[in-house]
């Protein structure tokens, strides 16, 4: 009976490569690099095309300089930014809506799981 050889020590570094691969730490780095930048595409958007779009319609001129200015008890005026958290708004529902869409076509070829869906039996 001819004894196996035993199993080789990994470095560090073996270890660490190993921990990329299983965990898939690669691919969510670059799904980070590409979401942000995504992202930033959709705020350049909303601020350069559709701020401006929306404020023809508006008596401000813009959601960026919509804000209401309210004096407080102590005299100090306090201002409420409120068309930038509308921008902000719009911002996220488009991100929102471009990943909701991103899932629909990578669960069609079944590259992601379809969580809306109810699973299937082993008996069907």
């Amino acid at each position: 009976m001819t004894e196996s050889p035993p199993p080789e020590k990994k470095t560090l570094l073996h270890e660490f490569f190993d921990f990329l691969k299983t965990f898939g730490v690669i691919g969510l780095a670059i799904a980070f690099i590409i979401g942000a930048a995504a992202s930033k595409l959709v705020t350049a958007l909303v601020t350069d095309i559709v701020n401006p779009f929306v404020g023809l319609f508006l008596p401000a001129g813009d959601l960026q300089t919509m804000r209401a200015s309210v004096p407080g008890a102590s005299g100090v005026v306090s201002e409420f930014r409120y068309g930038d958290l509308v921008s902000n708004i719009i911002d996220f529902a488009i991100i929102a809506f471009i990943v909701f869409l991103a899932y629909k076509w990578l669960s069609k070829y079944r590259l992601v799981e379809d969580k809306t869906k109810p699973p299937k039996s082993l008996s069907q």
